[in-house]
């Protein structure tokens, strides 16, 4: 029997991604990245056409969007690390050689020396490669914004490809993981940029009032840190209160972990991500955890997305699985009628 022509194509499709995906093994995390952003920025383009825009237009609207939005994400970050590394390194040299604990005839001397130099050449370290990255970094950025025009500017060329290839009769498959994808990347991206963001205002008023140097650099590992799922900042606040207990200032770390507990980590959680809950794919914090935490040790910063994007369209897969072979409502299944 000879192939069908939508299914030779669909091969050479799935052929040429994996050949491009060797190829462009390089500068993929910044297709991904590219891709999964203009899939969220897909509705701005079509609001903006339909205000009377015309297709280009809109288009350049939209990517200078991300653009700028990529800019404002990544910069603020790699400044901090470069140009606050000193004060990073001032804050860890605070930290005694040691410290004693005795409790009754019991003592015992813990040494912290060797993992504060350790920390100290590690921030140096990642301080250089940031300055030594910047040119490439760059030129990811130019790819990124070209590969946001080119997909916005042809929407529909995936949809015609794979509608193409899958029958008419399973069209409901690939809209419902198109509908799913959508959901868990708006909750990635709106989301959680969203609730980073307060994170970063309220840390910086939390960490400036308690007095600790280099607030905004706090500030902006507390937004970072808003990305990792279940621990959050709290992690910051918890290593800053222990900070404060090695240095003598147990008033300080009782106010840290007392305001930066309630205000740091659970208020944006509380109030952002409530407010843009219509947002949120179908998807429990324990397996996003999974996801997130397997994406970035297999895939890189990547992961961050992808990790939990593929444990959110598994999970609809297995949903359509179980809705396909659930028995009909009022009709006894094979369990029941043995009964």
């Amino acid at each position: 029997m000879l192939l069908n022509r939508g299914r030779l194509l669909g091969a050479l499709l799935v052929a040429l991604i994996a050949l491009a995906a060797v190829v462009l093994a390089e500068v993929l995390q910044t297709v991904v990245f590219a891709v999964t952003v203009a899939y969220v920025l897909y509705p701005v383009r079509q609001r903006l056409v339909g205000r009377g825009l015309s297709a280009r237009i809109s288009c350049i609207a939209t990517t200078v969007i991300a653009f700028v939005a990529a800019v404002v994400l990544v910069v603020p970050l790699l400044y901090v690390l470069y140009r606050r590394r000193a004060e990073l390194i001032e804050v860890l040299g605070q930290i005694p050689d040691a410290v004693p604990i005795s409790a009754g005839e019991f003592e015992l001397v813990i040494e912290l020396a060797p993992y504060v130099a350790a920390a100290e050449v590690w921030v140096r370290q990642v301080a250089l490669s940031v300055a030594a990255a910047a040119p490439r970094l760059v030129l990811e950025l130019v790819v990124f914004t070209f590969l946001v025009y080119g997909i916005l500017y042809r929407p529909g060329a995936v949809r015609t490809a794979v509608f193409g290839v899958v029958p008419a009769e399973y069209h409901d498959v690939p809209t419902r993981l198109h509908e799913q994808t959508r959901e868990t990347l708006y909750s990635i991206y709106v989301l959680q940029a969203a609730t980073a963001a307060a994170t970063f205002v309220l840390a910086f008023v939390v960490f400036w009032a308690l007095g600790y140097g280099s607030p905004i650099l706090l500030a902006v590992i507390a937004a970072v840190l808003q990305f990792v799922p279940v621990v959050g900042p709290s992690v910051l606040v918890v290593t800053l209160a222990a900070g404060d207990v090695l240095l003598g200032q147990a008033t300080r770390a009782i106010a840290v972990l007392a305001l930066g507990l309630v205000i740091v980590s659970f208020v944006p959680d509380a109030v952002i991500r409530t407010q843009l809950a219509d947002w949120t794919g179908r998807i429990s914090p324990g397996l996003y955890f999974v996801g997130f935490v397997g994406g970035i040790l297999t895939l890189g910063a990547v992961g961050l997305i992808v990790g939990p994007l593929v444990v959110s369209l598994l999970l609809e897969v297995i949903d359509m699985l179980s809705e396909r072979d659930a028995p009909p409502e009022g009709v006894a299944g094979p369990a029941d009628s043995t009964r």
